[in-house]
C-alpha cells in the first residue's frame, strides 16, 4: 500500500470516529446531564411541598440530606437539599401535603460516572481501538507482520505500519522502454556499463574464471546528462527488474525508519534477483559523517545500514546497485570504496558530435520537414545537456504548432535555441528609440571586437529583441569545431569581446548604462578564473590560489590562500578587465564608422544574420585586408 492509500486510510478513520463522539455528545449525553442531581436552598424545598410540587422525598440522615423528586409530566427532576436541624413539623407537612416519603428513590450519582465513562474513556477506546485495528489491517495488506510495526510502540508506532517499507519502484527490464540505443551522447559511459550488462544475462560466464561482477557503479555528472536514462537503459538491456528509490524517501523523521527502508529494499532486491537498484540523488542520504554538533541521527544510521547491505548481499545472485549524483565531493568516503561502488562513471555534457546524436534520436520522434541541418543547431549549444537538447526540439515542435504547420522547419529549430538559451520574446518590453538605439550600439560593439580579434568564434546572429530572461539583446558566437583548450591569449580576447557593448557605450554615448551587468559579471568570473585555477597570472605565475567547488552544479571556487594576497588578486582581476576594456575600446575607435553603420542597420532590422554583419563590415574594398591583419595579429 502507497503513502497515498495509508493517508486516506487514516482519514477515513479519523472522520468516523469524530461522527460517532459528536453523536454520543448531542444525543446521548444531554440526557445524562438532565438526569443528574440539582442542589437547592432548604427554603426553596419547603415552599415546593408546600405547592404540592413535590411527589417523593428522601431523607438521608447520615449525610443530613434531603433529596426529592419533582415531576412535571412524564418528565422527572431530582433535587437535594440540606436538611434542617430540629424541624419536627417536616414530617407533619409532607404528610399534609401527601408526600411519599417512606418511598425508596434511587441514587441517580451512577449516572455522573456513567457520563464520565461516555465522554473520555469511550472515544479513546474508539480512537486507540480503532488505530490498531487499521495499524492490523495495513500490515495484512502489505503482508508485514514485523514486531517493529505492533501498535503497542506507543504513538511512535501508531499507524505507522508502512513506514518501514521503502517507497521503491519496481519496473521490468523490457518495460523500462530504453536500451542503449536510446541513449546518445555518452558512448564512454555506455562502454563502462556493458560489461555490467553482460554479466546480469551470463553470470556463469563470469564466475568460472573466478570474476566477480562489480557491486555497484556511481554516475556523476550535471543534472540533465541522462545518469537515470543509463540506469533504464542497463535494465532494458539486461532483462532483469529495475528497483527505483530517491535518497530522500530514506530521510525520515523517526530514528531507525530510514534503515528498516533501507533492509526492505535489499530484501525485495534479493527476493527479485538478478536485478538493478537505482539509488537516485544519493548525496541525500551519503553525506560524508563528522562528529560536528549538527550530525543527524537518522541520516547516519541510514548511511550505516546501506553500508552494511552492500557488504552484506551476495553479488553472485546478480544484484547491481546503481547510483546517481551531482555532488560527488560530498559523499562519504566508506561509501565510495571499492566493494560498495566498484566503479565512477562520469556522465559529462555532450561533445559537438554527441550533442547532433542526442538531437537526432529526438528528432526523430517530431515530425521534421525538409533540408534540416542539426549540425547548425549543435554547433550553436556549446555546453547544452541532453534534456536542454531534448527541450529544443520540443519546442521547435510547439513553435511550429502555434504557426500551424504540420512540420518543424530549420526556423523553428534555431528560434528554440534562442528560446532556451535567453527565453521567449518579451512583447511587453517596448524599448524607446534611445534605448533601441543604445542597446544596438551595445551589441555592435561586441560583434566588432569578436570579429577584429584572431581565433574568435565567429558571430552567427545580433538580435535587440528582449528576452523573458531579463536580456534586452544577444550577440551569438558559434565555433566551427569543439574546442576544448584554452589559451591565455583567447581568454584575454574573450574578456575584450564580453567589454566591447560597454566600450561601445562610452565611446558613442560618453555615458554607461546597467545593460553591461551581465557582461562584467562573466569578464570578472574568467579573469578571477586564470588567476586562481589556471595559472595564466603573469604576478602569480603557475600557482592554484582557489578551489573549485560544486563542480557539477557550478558553486564556482573559492580561494585558498591568505588575506593579503587575496586583496592581490583582487587587484590583478582589476587589472585584466580592464586592459580587455582598453582592447575593446582601441578596436571600436579604429572602427568608429563601422560601428555607426552596423548599429543603424540593426536598430532598423531588429535581428542580423552572422552573414550579413559579415557583409556589411567587409562592404569597403579597403576593409577587407584591413580585418585581415587585425585577426592575423
Amino acid at each position: 500500500m502507497d503513502d497515498q492509500k495509508k493517508r486516506r486510510s487514516m482519514l477515513i478513520y479519523v472522520i468516523v470516529a469524530l461522527v460517532i463522539y459528536l453523536f454520543l455528545s448531542r444525543s446521548l449525553f444531554p440526557q445524562i446531564m438532565n438526569a443528574t442531581i440539582t442542589t437547592v436552598d432548604y427554603s426553596q424545598f419547603l415552599a415546593d411541598v408546600e405547592a404540592d410540587k413535590v411527589d417523593e422525598v428522601e431523607l438521608n440522615t447520615g449525610s443530613n440530606t434531603i433529596r426529592f423528586v419533582e415531576k412535571d409530566g412524564e418528565e422527572e427532576r431530582i433535587y437535594e437539599t440540606t436538611l434542617f436541624p430540629n424541624d419536627t413539623q417536616l414530617v407533619a407537612l409532607l404528610r399534609e401535603h401527601n408526600v411519599d416519603f417512606s418511598a425508596n428513590i434511587p441514587d441517580q450519582s451512577s449516572g455522573i460516572w456513567f457520563y464520565m465513562l461516555l465522554s473520555y474513556v469511550l472515544p479513546l477506546l474508539i480512537f486507540f481501538g480503532g488505530g490498531w485495528l487499521l495499524n492490523r489491517q495495513l500490515k495484512k495488506q502489505m503482508g508485514d507482520d514485523s514486531p517493529s510495526m505492533n501498535f503497542g510502540g506507543g504513538f511512535g508506532g501508531f499507524g505507522m505500519g508502512g513506514l518501514g517499507r521503502s517507497n521503491v519502484k519496481e519496473v521490468k527490464g523490457e518495460e523500462t522502454g530504453v536500451t542503449f540505443r536510446d541513449v546518445a551522447g555518452q558512448d564512454e559511459a555506455k562502454d563502462s556499463l556493458v560489461e555490467i550488462v553482460s554479466f546480469l544475462k551470463n553470470p556463469d560466464k563470469y564466475t568460472a574464471i573466478g570474476a566477480r561482477c562489480p557491486r555497484g557503479a556511481l554516475l556523476v555528472g550535471p543534472p540533465g546528462t541522462g545518469k537515470t536514462l543509463l540506469a533504464r537503459a542497463v535494465a532494458g538491456e539486461a532483462g532483469v527488474p529495475f528497483f527505483q528509490i530517491s535518497g530522500s524517501e530514506f530521510v525520515e523523521m523517526f530514528v531507525g525508519r530510514g534503515a528498516a527502508k533501507v533492509r526492505d529494499l535489499f530484501k525485495q532486491a534479493s527476493e527479485k534477483a538478478p536485478c538493478i537498484v537505482f539509488i537516485d540523488e544519493i548525496d541525500a542520504v551519503g553525506k560524508r559523517r563528522d562528529t560536528g554538533l549538527t550530525s543527524n541521527d537518522e541520516r547516519e544510521q541510514t548511511l550505516n545500514q546501506l553500508l552494511s547491505e552492500m557488504d552484506g548481499f551476495d553479488n553472485q545472485k546478480g544484484i547491481v546497485v546503481l547510483a546517481a549524483t551531482n555532488r560527488p565531493e560530498s559523499l562519504d568516503q566508506a561509501l565510495l570504496r571499492p566493494g560498495r561502488f566498484d566503479r565512477r562513471i562520469p556522465v559529462e555534457l555532450p561533445d559537438l558530435a554527441g550533442r547532433e546524436a542526442i538531437l537526432q534520436i529526438h528528432a526523430d520522434d517530431v515530425k521534421m520537414g525538409p533540408n534540416i541541418d542539426l549540425g547548425i543547431i549543435a554547433r550553436s549549444t556549446p555546453g547544452a545537456s541532453g534534456a536542454d537538447l531534448a527541450n529544443i526540439i520540443n519546442e521547435a515542435a510547439l513553435r511550429a504548432v502555434r504557426n500551424g504547420r504540420n512540420r518543424v522547419s530549420q526556423d523553428d529549430l534555431v528560434e528554440s535555441v534562442d528560446v532556451v538559451i535567453a527565453g521567449e520574446k518579451k512583447k511587453s518590453t517596448v524599448l524607446s528609440e534611445h534605448e533601441k538605439e543604445i542597446v544596438s550600439y551595445h551589441e555592435t560593439g561586441h560583434a566588432i571586437v569578436a570579429a577584429m580579434q584572431k581565433g574568435s568564434a565567429p558571430v552567427s546572429k545580433i538580435t535587440i529583441v528582449p528576452r523573458t530572461s531579463g536580456a534586452l539583446g544577444f550577440t551569438m558566437q558559434v565555433e566551427e569545431d569543439e574546442r576544448f583548450l584554452t589559451t591565455r591569449q583567447e581568454a584575454k580576447d574573450k574578456i575584450a569581446v564580453l567589454c566591447g557593448g560597454r566600450a561601445a557605450e562610452e565611446l558613442i554615448f560618453n555615458e554607461m548604462t546597467t545593460g553591461a551587468s551581465n557582461d562584467i559579471e562573466r569578464a570578472t568570473q574568467l579573469a578571477r578564473a586564470m588567476v586562481t585555477q589556471y595559472g595564466m597570472s603573469e604576478k602569480f605565475g603557475m600557482v592554484a590560489l582557489g578551489q573549485q567547488r560544486n563542480r557539477y552544479l557550478g558553486g564556482g571556487a573559492e580561494l585558498t590562500c591568505s588575506e593579503g594576497t587575496a586583496q592581490e588578486i583582487d587587484a590583478e582581476v582589476q587589472r585584466l578587465v580592464e586592459e580587455g576594456h582598453q582592447k575593446a575600446l582601441k578596436i571600436l575607435q579604429e572602427n568608429r564608422f563601422k560601428l555607426h553603420e552596423i548599429a543603424h542597420y540593426l536598430q532598423r532590422k531588429e535581428t542580423v544574420t552572422g552573414e550579413e554583419f559579415m557583409n556589411i563590415l567587409t562592404r569597403d574594398d579597403g576593409f577587407a585586408p584591413k580585418l585581415a591583419a587585425a585577426q592575423t595579429q
